[in-house]
């Protein structure tokens, strides 16, 4: 099964919504940061990335017809590359306002045990966009900038759909060919939805 959507954009830009949406519209199971927690040997694999070692996307996507969040956002060009048929969303959010849900939610602890797996993948792959400089308000609206930026200069137009979830079905299901469904588009991953994912998080490690 080869990915026919790549997410690339950020976590907190309503990754989660899309993935279930993504999901409902019949391109899932989407793989999201969710997926490299439960999956055994994920962290491995999204660690040998960050450190540039070459990597089995197929073996890494495996049962997955779609992707958002981290941490395939961090590799959006190479899996641009490697499935080059595939279409491309750009979750987009108010970049004062994503900075203030990171430091509420993903960005409020730290991912330091260096035996843990999950939690040195998530340095590797998240963190070093930032320079480890994850409460430093300038550093990362600079880097969501010009991350944005960078996926609109490099994907073709006719390619890319740059996304604010709060737009509704509409522009994803225009860029999809699909219908529109009668059901609300889900909005899920509020900071009470990643305080129960947390939870699970302190569970698994």
């Amino acid at each position: 099964m080869a990915l026919s959507v790549i997410g690339a954009g950020f976590g907190r830009t309503g990754t989660h919504s899309l993935k279930l949406a993504l999901e409902h519209l019949g391109f899932g199971p989407c793989y999201h940061m969710v997926e490299a927690l439960r999956l055994p040997g994920a962290a491995a694999l999204w660690e040998a990335a960050a450190d540039g070692l070459p990597v089995d996307w197929a073996q890494v996507f495996a049962g997955y017809h779609s992707t958002a969040d981290w941490p395939g956002a961090t590799f959006w060009r190479e899996l641009a590359r490697a499935y080059p048929k595939a279409r491309v969303i750009l979750t987009v959010r108010d970049p004062e306002a994503w900075f203030a849900s990171t430091q509420a939610t993903i960005f409020a602890r730290t991912f330091d045990d260096p035996d843990d797996p999950w939690q040195r993948m998530v340095r590797k792959v998240v963190d070093r966009l930032f320079d480890e400089r994850m409460n430093d308000r300038e550093r990362l609206i600079d880097v969501f900038n010009r991350h944005n930026e960078m996926v609109r200069s490099v994907i073709p137009k006719e390619r890319l759909l740059v996304y604010d979830v709060a737009e509704g079905w509409g522009p994803l299901c225009r860029f999809l060919g699909v219908a529109e469904p009668e059901t609300p588009m889900p909005r899920t991953n509020a900071k009470e939805d990643f305080g129960r994912f947390a939870a699970g998080l302190e569970r698994a490690n």
